[in-house]
C-alpha cells in the first residue's frame, strides 16, 4: 500500500482527489471478491478523511466479481459519496454496473458511462 496526502494506491485500486472529485481506478486484472471490496471501501474511507465527494470510479480493470464482493460494494460502497460515475468498458465492468443498478439500487445518484468526459461533467453537478 502506498499513501501520500493527494494520493493512495493498495493492491487493488487506485485513488486520489482534483478538483473536488475522487478518481476511483481499478487496477487491471481485478478480481472482486467480499476481501477486496472490504480492503477497497476500507482504504477510500479512509482516505476521503470523512469528506462527502462525488466519485468517478473506473471499473474498467475488474475482470469478475463474486455475488459477496458485488453485495458488499452495493451495501458499502457509496459511504461518504455524493455521486457516482461509473466508468465502464463494453465487457465484464458494463454487464456488472448495469446489474450494480439495476439489482442493488445505490443509495447515492449512480450512472454509468463509457467517456470519461461524459462522467466528468455528470459529477461537475455534484460538486
Amino acid at each position: 500500500m502506498i499513501a501520500a496526502h493527494d494520493f493512495f494506491e493498495n493492491r487493488y485500486a487506485s485513488f486520489w482527489i482534483r478538483e473536488g472529485i475522487l478518481y476511483f481506478e481499478y487496477r487491471p486484472g481485478t478480481v472482486i471478491d467480499e476481501e477486496s471490496a472490504r480492503l477497497v471501501v476500507a482504504d477510500r474511507i479512509s482516505f476521503q478523511n470523512e469528506r462527502f465527494l462525488p466519485i468517478l470510479c473506473d471499473t474498467r480493470g475488474i475482470v469478475s466479481a463474486d455475488k459477496a464482493g458485488r453485495d458488499y460494494l452495493a451495501r458499502s460502497g457509496s459511504v461518504l459519496a455524493v455521486a457516482v460515475a461509473l466508468l465502464v468498458d463494453e465487457n465484464v465492468s458494463l454487464a456488472m454496473g448495469t446489474f450494480y443498478l439495476e439489482i442493488s439500487r445505490p443509495a447515492v445518484p449512480t450512472s454509468i458511462f463509457r467517456e470519461r468526459d461524459d462522467a466528468l461533467a455528470y459529477l461537475g453537478g455534484f460538486i
